[in-house]
């Protein structure tokens, strides 16, 4: 490798980042969005990567056009600022350092492009160990050209706040019967043992159970970013496997319903008490002191939204008014956010993250070990890793991945800047 390096004019820099894209570059998953790179230099049409970059040429237009702007205001910055104001510099050093943040690996992107084209010339050379060693450094520069692009990626998304809060996790049963309250517990304990290995903290805010038949519950979930992790997980989750029950080998179809709302703790949400109904009544339970002796649940409508809230998981109804308060607060966060998302989005579906119930978003085969998440097409044959939480980030990388990949060619469509004349 190094003897390699000595013939190259540019020393290979690797660049330390998250590779969680460099799938992509074998698979179909963004043929929607691919195009062979316009930019110089330009990759050879017989190049592994021609015509799969997630980097579209619309895209690199754009980068073309803030690497001049960020050039011109250095030279401005460099040059004579003498007669330059206060406030006009302090614009200048913000609007350099802000752009410089896509442009720097924008530029790096740039030579690893340009040390792709020469190890694939070195790749037709005549020595075979030449041939040898520009294969295997060109799978190196491959692997950092994905982890450039992937940087200008997540530089030049918008930043949602409510993705770096905690969440409020709520699993319903759905379609199915008893099947579907045992497969409410089965979604509950995939979704804790995976925040044991998040080192995340669970808190049950309300619960309607039986023995293994989870009605219902609803969950606290705190930690750093766990609303931009757990994002995806929205929708219709069903089930296909024989039951416990079934006596003949049938397979059954059941269905459960997984929200996540981002926790609202440090947001202004305005709740006018005028706005409220609160109705208290007796706690349903299996007996024991105070469940069915006195009002302590709590059922809290918002009556200009119709947005109902109840608790009885305490004893107290100040204790249950507070937990149904929470959870009240959230839905209505997210209630705006979805409102504000459609308004930014109206020109296209959104699919993934929307929290739309009436869609399937993901199917568990217990037959044939398979996982499946419509939104994007992709399975998995882990059932008992998915289901033990162990499995359960593969598939939200790649929701990740297609989310990102969905938002950037949304950005296609820009028409604010000109491009510079010459």
């Amino acid at each position: 490798m190094n003897a390699l390096r000595a013939l190259r004019t540019r020393p290979m820099r690797a660049l330390v980042g998250d590779t969680r894209l460099f799938g992509l570059l074998n698979t179909g998953m963004t043929q929607r969005y691919a195009t062979t790179v316009q930019s110089k230099p330009a990759l050879p049409p017989g190049s592994e990567l021609a015509g799969k970059s997630n980097l579209t040429a619309k895209i690199h237009e754009k980068l073309k056009i803030m690497q001049y702007k960020h050039n011109k205001i250095m030279e401005q910055m460099t040059g004579d600022i003498s007669g330059m104001e206060r406030e006009d510099m302090a614009r200048l050093a913000k609007e350099q350092s802000s752009m410089g943040m896509i442009v720097v690996p924008y530029e790096h992107l740039l030579k690893l492009y340009s040390e792709l084209i020469e190890l694939e010339q070195m790749m037709s050379a005549d020595d075979p160990d030449l041939r040898r060693l520009a294969r295997e450094e060109r799978q190196e520069v491959l692997e950092n050209v994905v982890t450039a692009e992937n940087d200008i990626i997540n530089a030049l998304l918008p930043k949602d706040s409510a993705e770096s809060a905690g969440a409020i996790l709520e699993i319903r049963a759905g379609t199915g019967g008893d099947e579907a309250s045992i497969f409410c517990g089965d979604l509950l304990h995939m979704y804790e043992k995976y925040a044991q290995l998040r080192k995340w903290k669970l808190e049950t805010m309300s619960m309607d159970s039986e023995g293994d038949k989870i009605k219902e519950i609803v969950l606290k979930v705190s930690g750093r970013g766990v609303f931009g992790v757990l994002m995806f997980e929205s929708g219709v989750h069903r089930v296909q496997r024989v039951p416990a029950t079934e006596t003949q080998g049938r397979v059954h179809t059941s269905t459960a319903t997984v929200a996540v709302l981002p926790h609202a703790a440090n947001v202004n949400i305005v709740i006018k008490e005028s706005d409220l109904r609160i109705d208290v009544f007796r706690a349903s339970g299996k007996g024991g002191q105070h469940v069915n002796t006195t009002d302590s649940a709590v059922r809290i409508t918002h009556i200009p939204t119709g947005i109902s809230v109840e608790n009885q998981q305490e004893r107290s109804q100040i204790q249950n008014r507070e937990r149904a308060m929470q959870v009240l607060r959230a839905r209505m966060y997210e209630r705006e956010r979805s409102r504000l998302d459609l308004e930014r989005r109206a020109s296209r579906n959104k699919l993934i993250g929307s929290g739309d119930r009436s869609e399937k978003c993901r199917t568990y085969n217990y037959a044939q070990n398979r996982v499946t998440d419509h939104r994007i097409n992709f399975s998995m044959f882990n059932i008992e890793g998915m289901m033990n939480g162990t499995a359960l980030q593969i598939v939200i990388d790649q929701l990740r991945i297609q989310h990102d990949l969905d938002e950037l060619a949304s950005m296609d469509n820009f028409d604010d800047i000109s491009p510079p004349t010459q």
